[in-house]
């Protein structure tokens, strides 16, 4: 489940936005100013923040250059280009003015989540560390070769660790980065993964589900 932030002075606001979000499976958090905000960053692990810019004791715009990796949307009764080219330089992500439109606030938060979502730079489940800007696999901390459809194939399960992926659908989103696997030549990668694992570790990452794809054993 997804972990969102909103950093809102205005009690209001963080009902409508409580009743927006409530339509999506995400586990919202609150914080009423920016240093109570910075308080619950450094308790907590985030996948995104809704902030307001006028807050009290330290403002939206001195957030925005403390936060990193977490993607920023700034809702902001501030209308100007000047502010929304300040927040976005700064490094938030996207800026919407209120009044907001629930429907186009639900979309950009996808958008946003996505995008994080797939430039992860590494993905980690327990013993297993996969590395996207070299497609190294790290297993107990040693070095794996992987080919580019072992590679992608992984990066799909790591991304998706408690799903069943079925076959047709791990086909397809692996398109993206190989175009040279078919549902037999899928189990064959899929085996040779686990041989490569296997040889630094004695647990079982990948598991069959039999008739319906695979998905990273819990």
């Amino acid at each position: 489940m997804k972990k969102i932030l909103i950093v809102e002075d205005d009690i209001s606001i963080h009902n409508v936005l409580n009743e927006i979000l409530a339509t999506r499976s995400y586990e919202i958090y609150h914080a009423y100013s920016g240093t109570e905000a910075l308080l619950l960053l450094e308790k907590g692990k985030f996948d995104l923040i809704l902030l307001d810019l006028m807050l009290p004791a330290l403002s939206g715009e001195e957030i925005i250059k403390k936060v990193k990796n977490i993607p920023i949307i700034v809702l902001s009764a501030k209308v100007s280009s000047e502010d929304k080219v300040n927040c976005l330089l700064s490094g938030a992500n996207d800026f919407i003015t209120k009044p907001f439109d629930s429907k186009e606030l639900l979309a950009r938060i996808a958008v946003q989540l996505r995008n994080h979502h797939n430039s992860v730079d590494t993905l980690k489940y327990k013993d297993l560390d996969l590395l996207s800007d070299n497609h190294t696999l790290l297993v107990c901390g040693t070095k794996v070769s992987l080919t580019k459809t072992e590679y992608a194939i992984l990066k799909q399960l790591l991304l998706n660790p408690s799903q069943v992926i079925t076959k047709n659908k791990l086909l397809e989103l692996i398109s993206i980065d190989t175009e040279d696997c078919s549902e037999y030549s899928l189990r064959v990668h899929i085996s040779n993964i686990r041989k490569k694992i296997r040889d630094y570790t004695e647990k079982e990452y990948i598991e069959s589900i039999w008739g319906i794809g695979f998905k990273i054993k819990e």
